[in-house]
């Protein structure tokens, strides 16, 4: 093991949900979402010896029953499910079933299942108390809605740990999503719920899939400002991303005073994602996972399940990322300039015929300019920011110019 430890941090209780059963979830060779990006963060995070500290917990996720995924799906969505995978040449494509983004295939309603139960899983542990912090890697599926699969995502595991979190009796969440894409499935299930907060940061959908997420969509009318995006312009790099994120997040978590947090950290926003235009390192990313949890410490007495999510650069980016958010999750954050363990470089070349990195960063500079220097109207990643604090700020008594 080369664990190095980086800050001194609390050593929460905390859960990470993994078991080589969810890489079970397999669209098929060539598919974007390779069931791989999942075994080498497990791999990756155990040969840093994140996964054998001893306040972690690695779980196995349960398939989780029809009677759970019914809380945020619809009865009919789920047997259609079933149907289509136990009968993969028989699609069901209103439903989004055997599309080109979501193929059938067999078994896909218990592969499905299994990664919601992992959030289940995570939520669980927070209700209960066994664990403070909790992590899926191999969830987030933020794009499948109620009635319809979409985007990779087939039953939205991130919603369904929110509303077993309010079913617990937890009254109020906040639900902040980091993927390039757009939270749009995540965003309609809990639109007019006042007691869901849901923040999604993402490409802005005039250049990029779902084609939503814009200033303007602010929940339902039982639940207006609780739904918050931040559309940024294709190209926006570190800078302008946390600089977007600290102008928005933090001050909306305070105001709307959750008591958990649940997080979304597909890392499609890196610069070298095949699917994405944004221009995020590995080190932007674990600032974001890092600022997450500090809000959860600051807010939520700690109590935060994070998630993973969008991510195709499948040996150079998505294990690093999602390893620095374990590791944040478990108090013991790796250092940047940490070398990736030579077992797990040696175990990339040899499969996958690729030159893994040689450190855990991207080794760039993270400076950004904070909301308090100043609004700039030429500055396209400012222009979006403020919409969005027009939009939302006014309707939690925060002035969308100072604060």
């Amino acid at each position: 093991m080369t664990f190095l430890p980086g800050l001194s941090l609390p050593a929460l209780p905390t859960t990470v949900v993994w078991d080589s059963a969810m890489t079970s979830y397999n669209f098929g060779l060539g598919h974007p979402m390779a069931p791989e990006r999942m075994e080498l963060t497990a791999r990756l995070a155990r040969s840093l010896g994140l996964l054998d500290l001893e306040h972690v917990t690695v779980t196995a996720p349960e398939v989780a029953g029809d009677e759970e995924l019914v809380t945020v799906h619809s009865p009919e969505f789920v047997a259609a499910v079933r149907r289509v995978s136990e009968a993969p040449g028989m699609p069901d494509l209103d439903r989004g079933l055997g599309t080109e983004d979501d193929p059938a295939f067999a078994g896909m309603h218990e592969a499905s299942a299994r990664i919601a139960g992992g959030s289940l899983l995570a939520a669980t542990s927070i209700l209960d108390g066994s664990a403070v912090h909790a992590v899926n890697f191999g969830g987030g599926m933020h794009h499948a809605s109620r009635e319809r699969a979409s985007g990779f995502c087939i039953y939205n595991d991130a919603a369904l740990a929110v509303q077993k979190l309010l079913d617990g009796g937890v009254h109020r969440v906040v639900y902040i999503d980091v993927d390039a894409h757009h939270g749009d499935g995540t965003q309609s299930i809990f639109w007019d719920d006042p007691r869901v907060m849901t923040i999604s940061l993402h490409e802005s959908g005039m250049t990029l899939f779902p084609g939503t997420g814009f200033a303007n969509e602010i929940g339902g009318l039982n639940a207006l400002g609780t739904s918050v995006n931040v559309a940024l312009p294709a190209g926006t790099g570190d800078a302008g991303w946390l600089r977007a994120f600290h102008a928005v997040v933090p001050q909306l978590v305070g105001a709307f005073e959750p008591e958990v947090i649940v997080s979304q950290h597909g890392c499609d926003a890196h610069r070298l994602d095949p699917l994405t235009h944004l221009n995020v390192s590995i080190d932007g990313q674990r600032e974001a996972a890092t600022a997450v949890g500090n809000l959860a410490a600051r807010h939520c007495g700690n109590r935060w399940i994070s998630t993973g999510g969008g991510g195709y650069s499948v040996t150079n980016v998505v294990p690093r990322s999602w390893s620095h958010l374990i590791a944040i999750a478990a108090g013991r954050p790796v250092p940047l300039r940490t070398p990736v363990p030579e077992d797990w470089r040696s175990y990339v070349h040899d499969k996958y015929g690729m030159h893994a990195p040689e450190l855990m960063g991207d080794d760039v500079d993270l400076w950004w300019r904070s909301w308090e220097v100043g609004f700039d109207p030429n500055d396209a990643v400012d222009r979006s920011v403020m919409a969005t604090r027009k939009e939302i700020f006014p309707l939690h008594g925060l002035d969308p110019w100072f604060d």
